[in-house]
């Protein structure tokens, strides 16, 4: 499908871009999305928690009254469980939490993502971006040209322009990347998507090697 590249200031430049149907105009597929989705919150958790078990607290092991006949429960040491400052039953241990996910289920869910964002007329295709120096001002008058300096949205640019990135980063609403960072989860989470035209083609690139 074809699709108008704008400029700056959302005008039609009289070029259009060529998207492929396989990657920007499939049925969505909601589970694929889900599981990439699932699988990138889950890489983000760290899993470093660690609790100390009674065996791994300092302190004597001595038996700290007899078995019976105090009328009590029985308690082998100082470590008891049931003791301030004794260890923890089936504490949590570190752990991984990443989840394995076959490569074409994850180019699935990116596109199903791409083409969802584009039937719902959320992603725009726009001229490379070029700033001479770093102005916020002049990043947020893009923003404000495509409507979007209220809301989450992702730039994405095929050659990372220094300039355009410390541009957009006192707006916490704006985000840029390559297409190299561009995952499932952050088209889900981005309430609009810029994408340049040279970045079309790697974005495409990549979705053909996932």
């Amino acid at each position: 499908m074809k699709v108008d590249v704008l400029d700056r200031s959302g005008n039609s430049t009289g070029r259009s871009v060529e998207l492929p149907d396989e990657m920007f105009g499939i049925e969505p597929n909601e589970h694929a999305v889900y599981l990439s989705v699932k699988q990138y919150l889950a890489h983000q958790r760290q899993g470093t928690h660690k609790a100390k078990e009674r065996g791994e607290i300092k302190g004597s092991t001595r038996k700290i009254k007899k078995q019976k006949g105090t009328g009590t429960a029985r308690a082998g040491s100082i470590k008891n469980p049931l003791f301030r400052g004794g260890g923890r039953v089936f504490g949590p241990r570190p752990r991984k939490y990443s989840i394995k996910l076959n490569k074409k289920v994850k180019a699935i869910a990116r596109a199903s993502a791409l083409s969802s964002k584009l039937a719902n007329e959320r992603l725009t295709i726009i001229e490379d971006l070029n700033f001479d120096a770093p102005k916020t001002r002049d990043y947020k008058a893009v923003m404000d040209a495509f409507k979007c300096s209220d809301v989450k949205s992702i730039l994405v640019t095929g050659s990372i322009n220094n300039n355009v990135v410390l541009s957009a980063r006192n707006l916490p609403m704006a985000k840029v990347m390559a297409p190299s960072g561009l995952n499932t989860y952050s088209i889900m989470n981005a309430d609009a998507i810029i994408i340049s035209e040279t970045a079309v083609k790697e974005i495409c690139g990549k979705n053909e090697e996932a």
